[in-house]
């Protein structure tokens, strides 16, 4: 008898103090069941031994993991790290080139120039990769958490044994319908390219010209400030991207409720897009005067404007269509 006081002990010191006394008496009435009515001390310690170890039995009672990461969302995690550290190194680079890093580098040697761009480089990539690690692990540690649709009793379906049957419940999934994760990626990659471009436009994108010391940077093409008042938009872009590739990951292939998602995603990015465009002060007058040289005409402007929102209304359509299409394969 004092053996199973002794495990009970050892099970509910492990748990919250208002469920102790609850889950105690449950336990007492489990291991009585499963002793005859003469026990002795070895089908006790049998029977124990069946119940398994204290404490992975307390963690079974436990409502929220003794892991940080539990085997339900494991793959997912380590897929999104694969695919998101690639992407927030190219996105690192991308901001570096951005931020000046080689401005004022022409006093150096060519050795010294490299060093100092390969350091900064790694520097940036390795606080990116810290940064990307952090907040991912607090996301899934958070879902894990906060999922009430896993059931943890140790004694119901918690250490319910895998058996054949349990592949009836899993659905066929057709070929056409699963969604690569090279597609996944691929957009996740767009979109921090887009970020990185978008939130230094004014220092990458513009009028270069050819020189002997190679490409120089003339002018810009877009007028950051005015880009700048669309923050709240484009934040609004990149989370919803980010959420549209992490549900794409989660269901692995496309579904109707999927492709309104993603339909919804292409309405709010073409939505916002012509918005941007319409600006009329989204061009800087440097630009717009170095183009005038080029274009004898300002005609170029509205072909060029109207012929954007075209192919970006085609594209958005045509994605969307896809979307319905490949949800609705069997």
């Amino acid at each position: 008898m004092e053996l199973i006081e002794l495990y009970i002990q050892e099970v509910t010191r492990r748990l919250p103090e208002k469920k102790r006394d609850d889950i105690a008496l449950e336990l007492q009435s489990t291991i009585e069941d499963m002793l005859c009515e003469d026990y002795t001390e070895q089908d006790v310690k049998e029977v124990l031994i069946k119940l398994g170890d204290p404490v992975t039995l307390a963690s079974g009672y436990r409502d929220r993991p003794m892991h940080l990461i539990g085997p339900r969302y494991y793959d997912v995690y380590i897929s999104l790290l694969k695919m998101i550290l690639p992407i927030a190194a190219v996105l690192s680079l991308i901001s570096l080139i951005g931020d000046g890093t080689f401005v004022d580098l022409s006093e150096n040697t060519v050795m010294e120039v490299i060093l100092i761009i390969i350091g900064k480089g790694i520097a940036g990539i390795i606080g990116t990769a810290i940064q990307v690690f952090f907040w991912l692990t607090l996301l899934f540690a958070v879902l894990e958490r906060t999922d009430n649709s896993k059931d943890h009793s140790p004694l119901t379906k918690g250490f319910k044994r895998w058996t054949p049957g349990d592949l009836k419940q899993i659905s066929n999934i057709s070929k056409k319908k699963t969604i690569p994760k090279v597609e996944i990626f691929g957009g996740l990659l767009g979109i921090a390219i887009f970020a990185a471009l978008y939130f230094n436009a004014s220092s990458l994108l513009g009028v270069y010209e050819s020189s002997k010391d190679g490409l120089t940077f003339v002018t810009p093409s877009f007028n950051q400030e005015v880009l700048n008042t669309y923050w709240l938009l484009i934040f609004c872009i990149i989370i919803l991207g980010v959420c549209l590739a992490i549900y794409k990951l989660l269901a692995g292939q496309w579904t109707l409720k999927l492709a309104w998602f993603h339909t919804f995603y292409q309405l709010f990015t073409t939505i916002a897009f012509i918005i941007i465009i319409s600006n009329p002060h989204l061009l800087t007058d440097d630009f717009l005067a170095y183009t005038t040289k080029i274009f004898s005409t300002g005609e170029w402007k509205d072909s060029i404007y109207w012929g954007l929102i075209l192919l970006v209304i085609f594209f958005a359509a045509f994605d969307t269509y896809q979307g319905f299409r490949k949800a609705k394969i069997r």
